[in-house]
């Protein structure tokens, strides 16, 4: 988790809210991004889905069913949907968001059982470093 909150920070730095990502495997480090929306000028260009895509190209194949996924906020409809597509195995987060947070607050697409693959889901870990910098972030910014 260390190393998702090293990239919160960094894209604090960029200018884009502060969520950080990172796959994987086996204890091994397979992917890292940031939030990528501002610089990108994409709107899908979330930590999750840039570090999914990150992974998936390193690994020559879509499918990460035996990895697993740190991020500092909780994934929205849009990036649960892009790990249950990858089949990562676990998604472990930080800071709750009760806005549009779907590993939990709002919904649980990661383990709804109409889908062909759910994943195991781990929240709040390192939530009070993850919440206070995207409080900062957003404080600093009004």
């Amino acid at each position: 988790m260390a190393r998702a909150l090293e990239q919160a920070r960094l894209a604090a730095l960029r200018g884009e809210v502060p969520v950080g990502a990172v796959v994987v495997k086996d204890g091994q480090l397979l992917a890292e991004a940031h939030n990528r929306t501002v610089t990108d000028s994409d709107p899908t260009a979330h930590a999750e889905a840039v570090a999914i895509r990150r992974a998936a190209a390193l690994r020559g194949d879509w499918r990460l069913e035996d990895t697993e996924l740190y991020c500092t906020l909780e994934p929205c409809a849009h990036c649960c949907g892009a790990m249950v597509l990858a089949r990562i195995r676990r998604v472990v987060y930080g800071a709750a968001d009760p806005k549009a947070g779907y590993a939990e607050s709002l919904g649980n697409l990661l383990q709804d059982p109409r889908l062909n693959h759910r994943a195991d889901v781990v929240g709040g870990v390192c939530a009070d470093p993850s919440s206070t910098l995207l409080q900062d972030f957003f404080r600093a910014r009004r």
